[in-house]
Protein backbone atom coordinates (compact mmCIF):
# COMPACT_ATOMS: atom_id res chain seq x y z
CA UNK A 1 0.00 0.00 0.00
CA UNK A 2 1.39 3.39 -0.99
CA UNK A 3 1.98 6.14 1.57
CA UNK A 4 -0.81 8.66 2.18
CA UNK A 5 0.28 12.26 2.70
CA UNK A 6 -2.24 14.47 4.45
CA UNK A 7 -2.13 18.17 3.53
CA UNK A 8 -3.85 20.17 6.25
CA UNK A 9 -3.28 23.76 5.15
CA UNK A 10 -5.20 25.03 2.15
CA UNK A 11 -8.66 25.90 0.94
CA UNK A 12 -11.20 24.40 -1.45
CA UNK A 13 -13.22 27.01 -3.34
CA UNK A 14 -16.51 25.51 -4.48
CA UNK A 15 -17.85 27.13 -7.64
CA UNK A 16 -20.91 26.56 -9.82
CA UNK A 17 -20.26 25.12 -13.27
CA UNK A 18 -18.47 21.77 -12.96
CA UNK A 19 -18.12 19.93 -16.27
CA UNK A 20 -20.53 17.07 -16.95
CA UNK A 21 -18.83 13.81 -17.87
CA UNK A 22 -19.89 13.90 -21.51
CA UNK A 23 -17.65 14.50 -24.52
CA UNK A 24 -18.17 16.51 -27.72
CA UNK A 25 -15.83 16.59 -30.69
CA UNK A 26 -14.52 20.13 -31.06
CA UNK A 27 -14.29 21.11 -34.71
CA UNK A 28 -12.21 24.20 -34.12
CA UNK A 29 -11.75 26.50 -37.10
CA UNK A 30 -8.31 27.64 -35.92
CA UNK A 31 -5.44 26.42 -33.77
CA UNK A 32 -2.46 28.28 -32.37
CA UNK A 33 0.82 27.67 -30.63
CA UNK A 34 1.67 30.58 -28.34
CA UNK A 35 5.38 31.18 -27.53
CA UNK A 36 4.17 33.10 -24.47
CA UNK A 37 3.08 29.76 -22.93
CA UNK A 38 6.76 28.83 -22.59
CA UNK A 39 8.65 30.78 -19.95
CA UNK A 40 11.96 32.21 -21.13
CA UNK A 41 11.62 31.06 -24.75
CA UNK A 42 12.74 33.42 -27.56
CA UNK A 43 11.16 32.05 -30.75
CA UNK A 44 12.95 31.86 -34.09
CA UNK A 45 10.29 31.29 -36.75
CA UNK A 46 10.59 28.46 -39.28
CA UNK A 47 7.34 29.17 -41.15
CA UNK A 48 5.55 32.09 -42.79
CA UNK A 49 2.00 32.85 -43.87
CA UNK A 50 0.39 30.27 -46.19
CA UNK A 51 3.02 27.59 -45.52
CA UNK A 52 1.58 24.07 -45.51
CA UNK A 53 2.14 22.09 -42.32
CA UNK A 54 1.36 18.70 -40.86
CA UNK A 55 0.91 17.72 -37.23
CA UNK A 56 4.48 17.69 -35.97
CA UNK A 57 5.90 20.19 -38.50
CA UNK A 58 8.29 22.61 -36.72
CA UNK A 59 6.92 26.15 -36.38
CA UNK A 60 9.76 27.72 -34.40
CA UNK A 61 12.67 26.89 -32.15
CA UNK A 62 14.15 28.55 -29.09
CA UNK A 63 17.02 30.92 -29.93
CA UNK A 64 18.76 29.97 -26.67
CA UNK A 65 18.30 26.21 -27.12
CA UNK A 66 18.20 25.57 -30.83
CA UNK A 67 17.53 21.83 -30.50
CA UNK A 68 14.09 22.37 -28.91
CA UNK A 69 11.36 22.62 -31.57
CA UNK A 70 7.74 23.71 -31.17
CA UNK A 71 5.49 22.05 -33.72
CA UNK A 72 2.07 22.34 -35.31
CA UNK A 73 -0.74 20.47 -33.50
CA UNK A 74 -2.70 19.85 -36.74
CA UNK A 75 -2.28 19.69 -40.51
CA UNK A 76 -3.27 22.72 -42.57
CA UNK A 77 -1.69 26.06 -43.42
CA UNK A 78 -0.15 28.89 -41.45
CA UNK A 79 -2.86 31.55 -41.49
CA UNK A 80 -1.10 34.27 -39.54
CA UNK A 81 1.83 35.08 -37.28
CA UNK A 82 0.41 37.48 -34.71
CA UNK A 83 2.80 39.91 -33.08
CA UNK A 84 2.64 42.33 -30.17
CA UNK A 85 4.81 45.20 -29.01
CA UNK A 86 8.34 45.31 -30.47
CA UNK A 87 7.24 42.61 -32.91
CA UNK A 88 7.07 40.02 -30.14
CA UNK A 89 5.58 36.78 -31.51
CA UNK A 90 2.32 36.09 -29.67
CA UNK A 91 0.64 33.34 -31.73
CA UNK A 92 1.30 31.20 -34.79
CA UNK A 93 -2.22 30.55 -36.07
CA UNK A 94 -2.96 27.40 -38.09
CA UNK A 95 -6.05 26.83 -40.22
CA UNK A 96 -6.72 23.06 -40.22
CA UNK A 97 -7.45 21.22 -43.45
CA UNK A 98 -9.36 18.35 -41.80
CA UNK A 99 -6.96 15.73 -43.16
CA UNK A 100 -5.27 14.92 -39.84
CA UNK A 101 -1.94 14.32 -41.57
CA UNK A 102 1.10 13.86 -39.37
CA UNK A 103 4.84 13.89 -39.83
CA UNK A 104 6.24 10.37 -39.57
CA UNK A 105 8.64 9.82 -36.69
CA UNK A 106 8.72 6.00 -36.73
CA UNK A 107 7.58 3.44 -34.19
CA UNK A 108 9.95 2.42 -31.40
CA UNK A 109 10.69 -0.70 -29.43
CA UNK A 110 10.20 0.90 -26.03
CA UNK A 111 11.79 -2.02 -24.18
CA UNK A 112 15.16 -1.31 -25.81
CA UNK A 113 15.10 2.50 -25.85
CA UNK A 114 18.15 4.45 -24.76
CA UNK A 115 18.03 7.88 -23.17
CA UNK A 116 19.59 9.43 -26.28
CA UNK A 117 16.98 7.87 -28.58
CA UNK A 118 14.14 9.06 -26.35
CA UNK A 119 15.46 12.62 -26.22
CA UNK A 120 16.07 12.73 -29.97
CA UNK A 121 12.51 11.65 -30.87
CA UNK A 122 10.86 13.95 -28.33
CA UNK A 123 12.88 16.90 -29.62
CA UNK A 124 12.18 16.23 -33.31
CA UNK A 125 8.45 15.65 -32.76
CA UNK A 126 7.94 18.80 -30.70
CA UNK A 127 6.70 16.89 -27.64
CA UNK A 128 9.78 17.76 -25.60
CA UNK A 129 8.24 21.05 -24.32
CA UNK A 130 5.65 18.94 -22.46
CA UNK A 131 8.44 18.26 -19.97
CA UNK A 132 9.06 21.15 -17.58
CA UNK A 133 11.57 21.55 -14.80
CA UNK A 134 11.59 22.82 -11.27
CA UNK A 135 12.83 25.26 -10.22
CA UNK A 136 11.47 28.03 -12.50
CA UNK A 137 8.80 25.98 -14.39
CA UNK A 138 10.63 26.36 -17.70
CA UNK A 139 10.87 23.78 -20.49
CA UNK A 140 13.28 21.06 -19.38
CA UNK A 141 16.86 21.12 -20.64
CA UNK A 142 17.65 17.83 -22.44
CA UNK A 143 21.27 18.13 -21.30
CA UNK A 144 20.31 18.00 -17.62
CA UNK A 145 20.02 14.94 -15.40
CA UNK A 146 16.84 15.22 -13.30
CA UNK A 147 16.89 13.58 -9.90
CA UNK A 148 13.23 12.56 -10.41
CA UNK A 149 10.23 13.00 -12.70
CA UNK A 150 6.81 13.85 -11.25
CA UNK A 151 3.32 13.24 -12.64
CA UNK A 152 0.36 14.69 -10.75
CA UNK A 153 -2.67 12.47 -11.31
CA UNK A 154 -5.25 14.87 -9.85
CA UNK A 155 -6.03 18.57 -9.75
CA UNK A 156 -7.57 20.43 -6.80
CA UNK A 157 -8.13 23.79 -8.50
CA UNK A 158 -11.74 25.08 -8.62
CA UNK A 159 -13.80 23.21 -11.26
CA UNK A 160 -10.71 21.24 -12.28
CA UNK A 161 -11.18 18.38 -14.78
CA UNK A 162 -11.48 14.83 -13.48
CA UNK A 163 -8.18 13.13 -14.36
CA UNK A 164 -9.74 9.67 -14.08
CA UNK A 165 -12.15 10.74 -16.83
CA UNK A 166 -9.41 12.38 -18.92
CA UNK A 167 -7.40 9.16 -19.10
CA UNK A 168 -10.27 6.67 -19.46
CA UNK A 169 -9.45 4.20 -22.22
CA UNK A 170 -5.82 5.28 -22.55
CA UNK A 171 -4.17 2.76 -20.25
CA UNK A 172 -1.83 1.30 -22.89
CA UNK A 173 -0.65 4.69 -24.13
CA UNK A 174 -0.19 5.98 -20.57
CA UNK A 175 1.90 2.97 -19.57
CA UNK A 176 3.95 3.32 -22.75
CA UNK A 177 4.53 6.96 -21.90
CA UNK A 178 5.68 6.03 -18.40
CA UNK A 179 8.11 3.46 -19.82
CA UNK A 180 9.53 6.09 -22.17
CA UNK A 181 9.94 8.68 -19.40
CA UNK A 182 11.69 6.12 -17.22
CA UNK A 183 14.59 6.14 -19.69
CA UNK A 184 15.21 9.85 -19.00
CA UNK A 185 16.27 9.54 -15.36
CA UNK A 186 18.20 7.24 -13.08
CA UNK A 187 15.99 8.54 -10.27
CA UNK A 188 12.39 7.75 -9.45
CA UNK A 189 9.29 8.30 -11.53
CA UNK A 190 6.61 9.54 -9.10
CA UNK A 191 2.91 9.17 -9.90
CA UNK A 192 0.86 11.04 -7.31
CA UNK A 193 -2.87 10.43 -6.97
CA UNK A 194 -5.74 11.43 -4.69
CA UNK A 195 -6.13 9.12 -1.70
CA UNK A 196 -9.93 8.90 -2.03
CA UNK A 197 -11.03 10.26 -5.41
CA UNK A 198 -8.58 8.51 -7.76
CA UNK A 199 -10.21 5.23 -8.79
CA UNK A 200 -9.00 4.76 -12.37
CA UNK A 201 -7.13 1.54 -13.11
CA UNK A 202 -5.03 3.55 -15.57
CA UNK A 203 -3.36 5.11 -12.55
CA UNK A 204 -3.73 2.35 -9.97
CA UNK A 205 -2.28 -0.37 -12.23
CA UNK A 206 0.66 1.71 -13.51
CA UNK A 207 4.02 -0.07 -13.47
CA UNK A 208 7.55 1.21 -13.09
CA UNK A 209 6.48 4.17 -10.95
CA UNK A 210 6.26 4.98 -7.27
CA UNK A 211 2.60 5.72 -6.51
CA UNK A 212 1.90 8.09 -3.62
CA UNK A 213 -1.47 9.23 -2.33
CA UNK A 214 -2.38 12.72 -1.18
CA UNK A 215 -5.44 14.09 0.54
CA UNK A 216 -6.49 17.50 1.74
CA UNK A 217 -7.67 20.83 0.34
CA UNK A 218 -6.17 22.77 -2.53
CA UNK A 219 -3.23 23.04 -3.26
CA UNK A 220 -2.74 19.35 -2.40
CA UNK A 221 -2.82 18.63 -6.16
CA UNK A 222 0.03 21.04 -7.01
CA UNK A 223 3.28 19.43 -8.07
CA UNK A 224 5.23 21.69 -5.68
CA UNK A 225 3.40 20.12 -2.74
CA UNK A 226 4.27 16.64 -3.95
CA UNK A 227 7.92 17.56 -4.51
CA UNK A 228 8.17 19.10 -1.03
CA UNK A 229 7.03 15.83 0.55
CA UNK A 230 8.81 13.30 -1.68
CA UNK A 231 12.00 14.87 -3.06
CA UNK A 232 12.62 18.42 -1.80
CA UNK A 233 14.59 20.74 -4.06
CA UNK A 234 17.87 22.15 -2.82
CA UNK A 235 20.12 24.57 -4.66
CA UNK A 236 21.43 22.85 -7.79
CA UNK A 237 18.71 20.16 -7.86
CA UNK A 238 16.56 19.67 -10.97
CA UNK A 239 13.22 17.87 -11.14
CA UNK A 240 11.11 17.39 -14.25
CA UNK A 241 7.32 17.13 -14.33
CA UNK A 242 4.64 16.43 -16.93
CA UNK A 243 0.82 16.33 -17.16
CA UNK A 244 -0.93 12.91 -17.42
CA UNK A 245 -2.51 13.67 -20.83
CA UNK A 246 0.92 14.63 -22.12
CA UNK A 247 2.24 11.25 -20.92
CA UNK A 248 -0.42 9.71 -23.18
CA UNK A 249 0.80 11.85 -26.12
CA UNK A 250 4.35 10.63 -25.51
CA UNK A 251 3.12 7.03 -25.44
CA UNK A 252 1.24 7.49 -28.74
CA UNK A 253 4.34 8.93 -30.40
CA UNK A 254 6.51 5.93 -29.56
CA UNK A 255 3.79 3.35 -30.23
CA UNK A 256 2.57 4.76 -33.56
CA UNK A 257 5.27 7.15 -34.76
CA UNK A 258 2.62 9.88 -35.11
CA UNK A 259 2.36 13.32 -33.52
CA UNK A 260 -1.04 13.17 -31.80
CA UNK A 261 -1.78 15.68 -29.05
CA UNK A 262 -5.52 15.03 -28.86
CA UNK A 263 -6.76 15.66 -25.35
CA UNK A 264 -9.95 16.35 -23.40
CA UNK A 265 -10.63 19.95 -22.39
CA UNK A 266 -13.17 20.77 -19.67
CA UNK A 267 -15.36 23.80 -20.37
CA UNK A 268 -16.44 25.04 -16.93
CA UNK A 269 -17.92 28.02 -15.15
CA UNK A 270 -21.14 29.51 -13.85
CA UNK A 271 -22.02 31.24 -17.12
CA UNK A 272 -21.66 28.15 -19.32
CA UNK A 273 -25.05 26.70 -20.23
CA UNK A 274 -23.75 23.17 -20.68
CA UNK A 275 -20.35 22.68 -19.06
CA UNK A 276 -18.78 19.46 -20.34
CA UNK A 277 -15.69 18.06 -22.05
CA UNK A 278 -14.43 18.67 -25.58
CA UNK A 279 -12.02 16.50 -27.52
CA UNK A 280 -9.39 18.36 -29.51
CA UNK A 281 -5.67 18.65 -30.26
CA UNK A 282 -3.59 21.20 -28.35
CA UNK A 283 -4.11 24.89 -29.01
CA UNK A 284 -7.74 24.90 -30.20
CA UNK A 285 -9.74 28.09 -30.57
CA UNK A 286 -12.39 28.35 -27.85
CA UNK A 287 -14.86 30.16 -30.11
CA UNK A 288 -16.65 26.99 -31.26
CA UNK A 289 -17.03 25.58 -27.75
CA UNK A 290 -18.45 28.90 -26.50
CA UNK A 291 -20.80 29.61 -29.40
CA UNK A 292 -24.40 29.25 -28.20
CA UNK A 293 -23.17 27.84 -24.89
CA UNK A 294 -22.68 30.96 -22.75
CA UNK A 295 -24.91 33.66 -21.31
CA UNK A 296 -25.08 37.01 -23.09
CA UNK A 297 -23.18 39.00 -20.48
CA UNK A 298 -19.83 40.66 -19.99
CA UNK A 299 -17.68 37.62 -19.26
CA UNK A 300 -14.08 36.70 -18.48
CA UNK A 301 -12.65 33.82 -20.51
CA UNK A 302 -9.80 31.95 -18.87
CA UNK A 303 -7.52 29.26 -20.24
CA UNK A 304 -6.99 27.21 -17.11
CA UNK A 305 -8.27 27.70 -13.57
CA UNK A 306 -9.76 30.84 -12.03
CA UNK A 307 -6.84 30.82 -9.58
CA UNK A 308 -3.89 30.73 -11.98
CA UNK A 309 -5.16 30.61 -15.57
CA UNK A 310 -4.57 33.19 -18.31
CA UNK A 311 -7.28 35.57 -19.51
CA UNK A 312 -8.01 35.12 -23.22
CA UNK A 313 -10.41 36.65 -25.73
CA UNK A 314 -13.65 34.98 -26.74
CA UNK A 315 -11.89 33.84 -29.94
CA UNK A 316 -8.64 33.02 -28.11
CA UNK A 317 -6.84 29.69 -27.83
CA UNK A 318 -6.39 27.04 -25.15
CA UNK A 319 -2.94 27.18 -23.60
CA UNK A 320 -0.35 24.50 -24.35
CA UNK A 321 -0.45 23.11 -20.80
CA UNK A 322 -4.15 23.63 -20.08
CA UNK A 323 -6.98 21.08 -19.99
CA UNK A 324 -9.61 23.53 -18.75
CA UNK A 325 -11.40 26.65 -19.97
CA UNK A 326 -13.35 28.66 -17.38
CA UNK A 327 -16.00 31.32 -17.99
CA UNK A 328 -17.07 33.65 -15.18
CA UNK A 329 -18.68 37.12 -15.04
CA UNK A 330 -16.50 40.21 -15.21
CA UNK A 331 -16.46 42.15 -11.96
CA UNK A 332 -16.54 45.59 -13.57
CA UNK A 333 -18.96 47.22 -11.13
CA UNK A 334 -19.08 49.07 -7.84
CA UNK A 335 -21.34 47.92 -5.03
CA UNK A 336 -22.63 50.79 -2.93
CA UNK A 337 -22.32 49.99 0.79
CA UNK A 338 -21.80 46.32 -0.07
CA UNK A 339 -20.09 45.73 3.26
CA UNK A 340 -23.40 46.45 5.03
CA UNK A 341 -25.31 43.68 3.27
CA UNK A 342 -25.64 40.17 4.82
CA UNK A 343 -23.53 38.64 2.03
CA UNK A 344 -25.00 35.13 1.94
CA UNK A 345 -23.83 34.79 -1.69
CA UNK A 346 -20.38 36.23 -1.11
CA UNK A 347 -17.36 34.00 -0.59
CA UNK A 348 -15.52 34.68 2.65
CA UNK A 349 -12.82 33.01 4.73
CA UNK A 350 -12.58 35.66 7.45
CA UNK A 351 -16.08 35.43 8.92
CA UNK A 352 -17.04 38.84 7.51
CA UNK A 353 -20.07 37.23 5.83
CA UNK A 354 -22.24 34.29 6.96
CA UNK A 355 -21.01 32.29 3.97
CA UNK A 356 -17.77 31.66 5.87
CA UNK A 357 -19.73 29.17 7.98
CA UNK A 358 -21.15 27.28 4.96
CA UNK A 359 -18.12 25.33 3.65
CA UNK A 360 -20.13 23.18 1.22
CA UNK A 361 -21.93 26.07 -0.46
CA UNK A 362 -21.17 26.60 -4.17
CA UNK A 363 -20.67 30.13 -5.41
CA UNK A 364 -21.06 32.15 -8.58
CA UNK A 365 -18.04 34.41 -8.28
CA UNK A 366 -16.82 37.17 -10.58
CA UNK A 367 -13.52 39.01 -10.99
CA UNK A 368 -14.34 41.98 -8.74
CA UNK A 369 -11.61 42.56 -6.15
CA UNK A 370 -13.98 44.30 -3.69
CA UNK A 371 -11.33 46.81 -2.76
CA UNK A 372 -8.12 48.37 -3.97
CA UNK A 373 -4.42 47.63 -3.54
CA UNK A 374 -2.97 48.81 -0.26
CA UNK A 375 0.09 48.37 1.94
CA UNK A 376 0.96 44.97 3.37
CA UNK A 377 -0.03 44.31 6.95
CA UNK A 378 0.96 41.28 9.03
CA UNK A 379 -2.22 39.21 9.41
CA UNK A 380 -0.99 35.61 9.56
CA UNK A 381 -3.53 34.69 6.86
CA UNK A 382 -0.97 33.45 4.34
CA UNK A 383 0.50 30.92 6.75
CA UNK A 384 -2.96 29.48 7.36
CA UNK A 385 -3.40 28.43 3.71
CA UNK A 386 0.22 27.94 2.56
CA UNK A 387 1.24 24.28 3.08
CA UNK A 388 5.01 24.71 2.71
CA UNK A 389 7.71 25.04 5.35
CA UNK A 390 8.31 28.58 4.09
CA UNK A 391 7.48 32.05 5.39
CA UNK A 392 5.39 33.35 2.47
CA UNK A 393 5.15 37.03 3.39
CA UNK A 394 8.87 37.27 4.11
CA UNK A 395 9.65 35.61 0.76
CA UNK A 396 7.36 38.04 -1.08
CA UNK A 397 9.13 40.99 0.56
CA UNK A 398 12.55 39.54 -0.32
CA UNK A 399 11.43 39.31 -3.95
CA UNK A 400 10.21 42.91 -3.94
CA UNK A 401 13.61 44.18 -2.78
CA UNK A 402 15.40 41.71 -5.12
CA UNK A 403 17.57 40.24 -2.36
CA UNK A 404 18.94 37.11 -4.07
CA UNK A 405 20.56 35.57 -0.99
CA UNK A 406 17.47 36.09 1.14
CA UNK A 407 15.23 34.65 -1.57
CA UNK A 408 17.38 31.53 -1.64
CA UNK A 409 17.38 31.20 2.13
CA UNK A 410 13.60 31.59 2.25
CA UNK A 411 13.02 28.70 -0.19
CA UNK A 412 12.23 30.24 -3.57
CA UNK A 413 13.51 27.12 -5.39
CA UNK A 414 10.72 25.03 -3.83
CA UNK A 415 7.73 26.98 -5.13
CA UNK A 416 6.03 28.35 -8.22
CA UNK A 417 3.66 31.27 -8.72
CA UNK A 418 0.59 28.98 -8.68
CA UNK A 419 1.40 27.96 -5.09
CA UNK A 420 0.61 31.52 -3.96
CA UNK A 421 -2.85 31.63 -5.58
CA UNK A 422 -4.66 31.11 -2.29
CA UNK A 423 -2.52 33.78 -0.64
CA UNK A 424 -3.75 36.10 -3.38
CA UNK A 425 -7.37 35.11 -2.68
CA UNK A 426 -7.22 35.82 1.06
CA UNK A 427 -4.86 38.81 0.83
CA UNK A 428 -6.56 41.90 2.34
CA UNK A 429 -4.01 44.06 0.52
CA UNK A 430 -5.31 42.95 -2.91
CA UNK A 431 -1.78 42.45 -4.26
CA UNK A 432 -0.91 40.53 -7.45
CA UNK A 433 1.21 38.04 -5.52
CA UNK A 434 1.57 35.47 -8.31
CA UNK A 435 3.01 38.13 -10.60
CA UNK A 436 5.49 39.14 -7.89
CA UNK A 437 6.58 35.52 -7.37
CA UNK A 438 6.92 34.94 -11.12
CA UNK A 439 9.14 38.01 -11.37
CA UNK A 440 11.23 36.68 -8.50
CA UNK A 441 11.67 33.30 -10.16
CA UNK A 442 12.68 35.00 -13.42
CA UNK A 443 15.23 37.10 -11.56
CA UNK A 444 16.69 33.97 -9.97
CA UNK A 445 16.78 32.14 -13.31
CA UNK A 446 18.67 34.96 -14.99
CA UNK A 447 21.07 35.34 -12.07
CA UNK A 448 21.80 31.61 -11.94
CA UNK A 449 22.21 31.11 -15.73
Amino acid sequence: MSTVYSIRKGLDINLIGEAEKTISELNASLFAIKPTDFIGVFPKLLVKNDDKVKAGTPLFFDKNRTNIFYTSPVSGKVLEVRRGEKRKVLEIVIEPDGKSESEEFGKSDISSLTKEETISKLLKSGLWPMLRQRPYSVVANPDDEPKAIFISGFDTNPLAPDYDFLLHGHGDEFQAGLDVLKTLTTGKLFLNIHAKKTLSKVFLNSKGVEINRFKGPHPSGNVSVHISKLSPINKGDIIWYINPQDVVAVGKLFLTGKHDTTRLIALTGSDVKRPHYYKSPIGASVLEMLEGNISEKNLRYISGSVLNGDAIEKDGFVGFYDAQVTVIPEGDYYEFLGWLKPGFGKFSVSGTFPSAFMPRKKYRLDTNMHGGERAYVVTGLFEKYFPFDIYPLELIKAILIEDIDLMENLGIYEIDAEDFALCEVVDPSKTEIQKIVRNGLELMRKEMS
